[in-house]
């Protein structure tokens, strides 16, 4: 795991234990400790979001420019920056140093274990449903994508709009919670545990299954949190995703205990 760089024994699967309501609010107070704690390494991090967002505004949201990034850069790159805070928070909790060579060691050593097939699978994901999105808004458009909707929103404003925005809105909503199964403990299991991607993601997914009420809150809560740090030209996602990469290290480590700890 961290200082570890040869190969290890496969580690024996965790258990999963029972969420409470208070175990978000717990894992969100830690992640706020870490960050102030070490905002450089947060700041870091997030600034790969930050200008990712300010590079899709400038070269145009719709353009197959902002496609590509989307449904390549971001995904493929994306997991690395989140175990770089995973790593931070770790150190913190076991209280070793915070040392930049080591900490950027720790993130380059992943692409020769599971993070790049976890990275590969988010970008077919992602692939399939820029492809989805663009079939979903081609079948209530029709004929009014002739129109220049980026100087007039006028189309979006009839019955066919509307009804496109919201089936958008709900198979979005669908996706993405799909992939916050997959990914909501998977991603730091693999930093922290010699696991297989495939286990890693199953065992995320039963995870949410078996707290689904917590989990579909904690879901909510990084959604929300996400969209108005997007407000301000994205610069709110400076502070707001190290608070969240790290909260979700601690969420990680309430989800998943020792083999014969769970509750």
């Amino acid at each position: 795991m961290t200082d570890t760089m040869t190969a290890l024994a496969p580690s024996p699967r965790p258990d999963i234990a029972t969420l409470k309501l208070r175990d978000i609010r717990a894992a969100l107070a830690a992640g706020w400790r870490d960050f102030r704690r070490a905002p450089a390494f947060g700041l870091f991090f997030s600034a790969f979001y930050v200008l990712l967002g300010i590079g899709m505004v400038a070269f145009g949201a719709g353009t197959v420019t902002w496609t590509l990034v989307m449904s390549l850069g971001f995904p493929l790159f994306a997991p690395f920056a989140a175990v770089g805070l995973y790593e931070v928070s770790h150190r913190l909790e076991t209280g070793t140093p915070l040392i930049w060579r080591e900490v950027l060691g720790v993130v380059i050593a992943e692409k020769d274990r599971q993070i790049p097939w976890m990275g590969a699978i988010i970008v077919i994901y992602f692939l399939f449903w820029t492809f989805l999105a663009h079939m979903i808004f081609a079948l209530f458009m029709g004929l009014s994508v002739l129109t220049n909707i980026s100087s007039s929103f006028d189309a979006f404003l009839t019955a066919n709009g509307l009804t496109m925005i919201a089936v958008e809105l709900v198979v979005g909503a669908v996706f993405a919670f799909v992939l916050f199964c997959l990914t909501v403990v998977s991603l730091p299991l693999l930093l922290d545990k010699e696991i297989d991607f495939v286990t890693a993601m199953l065992l995320s997914f039963e995870t949410v299954k078996r707290n689904l009420a917590v989990m579909l809150i904690w879901a909510v809560v990084i959604a929300t949190l996400v969209f108005w740090a997007m407000v301000p030209l994205f610069l709110g996602l400076l502070v707001v995703l190290p608070v969240l990469g790290h909260a979700t290290w601690h969420m990680y480590r309430r989800a998943l205990v020792a083999p014969g700890q769970g509750a």
